[in-house]
């Protein structure tokens, strides 16, 4: 099949991947332009552009599809679908009209749960059990369209963003190759407008923890926050009133104590278990401002941590 793919972030590229091997004809690549990154704001490639060029395939990267000659281009190259990843722009009707299968997109939930921005990191803060992709037939609103494939999959009691991530990539690789195929026999499903929750961009300032919080929810604050922005607290030690200590990975432990939210309940090597507002959480990998990510046994080494605070 004749496939325009749109696609920015490391999400989309193993979809990318995905349609190349099924033997999908890519007709180009959109995706966004070139931005400043790093200290030295050099202009980078984003990773679907860089998997693109591996392929000798044409790139297109225009600031917006509104304007009608880019609208123009994208019809001369006379695609069957548009598959959409993670682009990073809406699409004008013209665009979702110009394929002969419209623009189908793969959302990495289900819908019409978790529509929006950051539907991973929205399922693990809240407690989701399950999540999944949905290939999903595109509208004009955000995310409304109907279903046309759905797969599931659990979120463990230890995952995070970036693992849940990579299961779903996997899945909606898999899914887009499959609703292709499929495509001619295949009736879409209408969302559920009862069921619909938006997952809002993510903020730097939800990453701080707040410690009168049960365990269980700083600890999905923890893995959900991780990779970006990992969640983080003010820390008082032996060595320093007040420093930011980011906090990557977190275990919920069961142990009797009197101590106030935030407090360090234990410290031993290898061991800080610290008081919530319901439940102990037993810190495993942490980062104080400046420095490396280490174990808590190597932290523990360096600093004695006395309490932690919003």
């Amino acid at each position: 099949m004749k496939v325009i793919f749109a696609g920015t972030p490391d999400f989309s590229v193993g979809v990318l991947e995905a349609l190349i091997t099924a033997g999908h004809e890519i007709k180009g690549v959109y995706c966004q332009p070139d931005r400043p990154k790093g200290r030295g704001r050099v202009l980078t490639a984003c990773p679907v552009k860089e998997k693109a060029l591996e392929h000798n395939l044409e790139v297109f990267q225009p600031e917006s599809l509104k304007d009608e000659s880019t609208q123009q281009t994208l019809a001369s190259l006379n695609a069957e679908v548009m598959v959409v990843v993670a682009y990073g722009q809406l699409l004008p009707k013209v665009v979702l009209e110009s394929p002969k299968y419209g623009c189908l997109n793969i959302h990495a939930s289900l819908l019409p749960r978790w529509r929006g921005a950051a539907p991973i990191q929205r399922a693990i803060i809240s407690g989701d059990k399950q999540t999944g992709i949905g290939i999903m037939q595109m509208s004009e609103g955000l995310d409304t369209g109907d279903i046309l494939l759905e797969r599931v999959c659990d979120i463990t009691d230890d995952e995070t963003a970036q693992s849940l991530h990579d299961k779903l990539a996997d899945l909606g690789a898999q899914g887009i190759v499959e609703a292709l195929d499929k495509i001619n026999q295949q009736t879409p499903t209408v969302q559920d407008e009862a069921g619909i929750t938006y997952a809002k961009k993510l903020t730097k300032e939800e990453a701080w923890i707040d410690w009168s919080r049960s365990a269980v929810q700083i600890n999905q604050q923890i893995r959900a926050f991780n990779p970006y922005p990992i969640a983080q607290t003010n820390a008082k030690s032996d060595k320093f009133d007040a420093k930011v200590l980011r906090i990557l990975s977190a275990d919920i432990i069961d142990i009797p104590h009197t101590k106030k939210a935030g407090e360090v309940i234990e410290l031993a090597k290898g061991i800080c278990y610290v008081a919530t507002g319901d439940g102990v959480l037993s810190l495993q990998q942490v980062q104080l401002a400046g420095k490396n990510v280490v174990s808590i046994k190597d932290f523990n080494n360096a600093y004695q941590l006395e309490s932690l605070s919003s």
